[in-house]
């Protein structure tokens, strides 16, 4: 089972490859974590699965999404007591690796290993955005990487060594990201919002609502970016921090949004 959560589309991209690999069924966490924020439902999901579980999803402050971390510790996972992790990350994916092998033991699963790819830098709260062409340059380099991550999962071979480090004083990082970082106060729409309700859609968090002066941020953001790179007219911004970047999306079909 291929757990995937995914902001704009790269892990979603990666969850794809290794299930044509794996032939194992992709659950979409955006879905199920918006839906128990949606019912106000922290309680208990199960899931059985033959096969090993795997986690596939981007890399926030160098460790898994705080809220897909959560969500996970919120599960039942029973059948197989093997743990694969693949993460997306735009330079290294940090602390991760450890991380993944902390939530394992407390989940008394059997950590498999970490495997990494680096993808188009998509958090453009922070950093820019590579032009279409890099970024067709990076998803090419980047198949290979989730092509050997795809058979080592179905060989039942550990990804210890497609780990991408970085420091481990990142580790540090977290607490400080989420508290100080991870903010949707910047974000605001400008004369350019058609109100057609993409964000509300799209948000994994369920914290936009659409008024009637446009999308309304309501304080649960977890800086995915699905909102402001999935605006069909660019009209969301970040700030100031956002102008004139690219928007970065990569559909099903691994194709990028012009």
């Amino acid at each position: 089972m291929i757990f995937c959560f995914s902001g704009t589309g790269n892990s979603r991209y990666a969850a794809r490859i290794i299930a044509q690999y794996t032939e194992d069924e992709i659950v979409d966490l955006n879905e199920l974590i918006r839906s128990d924020i949606e019912r106000n439902d922290g309680g208990i999901h199960g899931f059985a699965s033959a096969k090993p579980y795997v986690l596939v999803c981007p890399t926030y402050c160098w460790n898994i999404p705080l809220a897909v971390e959560e969500f996970l510790r919120r599960c039942d996972l029973a059948g197989s007591d093997k743990f694969y992790f693949c993460l997306t990350c735009g330079s290294d994916t940090g602390a991760a690796a450890k991380g993944a092998e902390k939530l394992c033991k407390d989940k008394k699963m059997r950590f498999m290993g970490l495997g990494a790819a680096r993808m188009p830098e998509n958090y453009i709260a922070m950093f820019d955005s590579p032009s279409y062409d890099d970024a067709k340059g990076i998803i090419s380099c980047a198949r290979p990487a989730l092509e050997s991550i795809g058979r080592k999962i179905a060989q039942g071979q550990p990804l210890v060594e497609l780990d991408i480090p970085g420091s481990p004083a990142k580790s540090k990082l977290k607490p400080f990201f989420y508290k100080h970082s991870v903010k949707d106060k910047k974000f605001e729409t400008t004369g350019a919002c058609t109100m057609c309700g993409l964000c509300e859609k799209v948000c994994p968090m369920a914290n936009i609502v659409l008024g009637d002066k446009g999308p309304e941020w309501q304080g649960r953001c977890t800086h995915c970016m699905a909102c402001i790179s999935r605006c069909p007219a660019n009209a969301i911004e970040y700030g100031k921090i956002s102008l004139g970047k690219r928007r970065y999306f990569l559909n099903d079909n691994g194709e990028q949004r012009r």
